[in-house]
């Protein structure tokens, strides 16, 4: 986990975040970019196992529209100690409408914490992103 210290900000991220972007960087930094999703969340989830961190791939999380269930409204891709949402990508650049894309999941799981890990990066310190919401849904 060296690194982790030199892109937190203020004392923002707890410890939980601090401990799985130490393992995000892990992995970019044996990987580098480039790879498929698919690859970078494997890895991730192997480093988070190796450091006893609980999290559930894939989570298909249920939205309430009116007096309609849907069940299979989006999936996370990590949902970390039930409170924190990862989600990976392998883009050119992290845009809004991902950020925001991560709130609508918060609200919905009723979450507040959410990283976005973009291993798309030379670096993935460029790639690392908080989201977080005041409010989610009740």
């Amino acid at each position: 986990m060296k690194n982790v210290d030199r892109i937190m900000h203020n004392g923002e991220d707890d410890e939980l975040s601090r401990r799985i972007i130490g393992c995000a960087l892990e992995v970019h930094s044996q990987l580098g970019p480039g790879l498929l999703e698919s690859t970078y969340e494997e890895c991730l989830c192997y480093e988070l196992s190796q450091l006893q961190i609980l999290f559930t791939r894939q989570v298909l999380l249920p939205i309430q529209y009116k007096s309609l269930a849907l069940e299979k409204a989006y999936k996370v891709d990590l949902l970390v100690s039930r409170e924190l949402i990862v989600e990976l990508k392998v883009i050119e650049k992290v845009q809004p409408v991902h950020k925001a894309q991560v709130r609508t999941y918060l609200r919905h799981a009723r979450l507040r914490r959410g990283l976005i890990f973009n291993f798309n990066e030379e670096s993935l310190k460029s790639g690392i992103h908080r989201v977080t919401i005041q409010n989610p849904l009740r």
